[in-house]
């Protein structure tokens, strides 16, 4: 999960929709193979900018394919059959929908993948972000992310560039994986990216998967914390199954 989410808002983009008929495949899955699903045969599918009018379309999604299986959720059962929303995630992650940054890959009408993205201005660090968690819980995924935010410092790595484009999340169904689609999310991420002044992309990444997944679209590592080394009170905040043993920060110069 890459989930550094502000309140910077950029103005609306001219480009509604692009069209795919390509399927180059990743090598390293998105995440860990869910349930055996009947596979999909490559088609023609859009890729288009996400609003708040999605936003229900977009949660629904979210809960089958992401929320569940996200590392640090899953440890710490902030999605369970007990307690199967958590209303601070849900609006966490839905609360830039009209930034103009937001992908979805649809075919046939439906959602089959994301890419819910953002951009940080040099000096956000200092800005105070008015949006409160309460859900106990979650509140230990934000204070991870806070602390990565400030120990990778990633404006410090580029200091000619004052913008950069974020990946929050970047997630398809499992049925469409192996067909290039979160590569296209990437790709046309990059180039909205490009057209508001972004000079490099950044994604904290909670999954090994996604990490695997950004090495082979070129990204590099710029930061990374162990989970084992992320302690309150004395005691490791973490301890998600193997093979996810920390949380990184990839970056791409544009």
């Amino acid at each position: 999960m890459a989930v550094q989410m502000h309140r910077n808002m950029v103005p609306r983009t001219t480009i509604e929709r692009f069209k795919f008929t390509r399927y180059e495949s990743l090598d390293e899955p998105m995440s860990p193979p869910i349930t055996p699903t009947t596979p999909v045969s490559p088609k023609e599918y859009d890729i288009q900018l996400a609003t708040s009018a999605d936003k229900e379309d977009i949660l629904i999604f979210l809960r089958e394919f992401f929320f569940k299986d996200e590392p640090l959720n899953n440890y710490l059962g902030l999605i369970s059959e007990d307690r199967p929303r958590c209303i601070d995630l849900e609006e966490y992650c839905t609360k830039e929908l009209d930034n103009g940054l937001n992908l979805k890959a649809v075919h046939n009408g439906k959602i089959i993948g994301l890419s819910l993205n953002g951009i940080l201005e040099r000096g956000y660090l200092d800005k105070e972000d008015d949006y409160k968690v309460t859900d106990p819980k979650f509140s230990k995924i934000i204070r991870l992310l806070d602390r990565v935010g400030k120990e990778s410092d990633i404006f410090a790595r580029f200091p000619e560039f004052d913008k950069t484009v974020t990946v929050k999340i970047l997630s398809v169904n499992g049925a469409y994986r192996g067909q290039g689609i979160a590569k296209e999310l990437v790709n046309k991420t990059r180039e909205l990216g490009k057209q508001y002044g972004a000079g490099f992309m950044a994604v904290d990444c909670t999954s090994h998967f996604t990490a695997l997944a950004l090495r082979k679209l070129g990204f590099e590592l710029h930061y990374s914390l162990k989970y084992a080394d992320h302690k309150e009170n004395g005691q490791v905040v973490f301890k998600p199954e193997k093979p996810h043993e920390a949380v990184t920060v990839y970056v791409q110069k544009f």
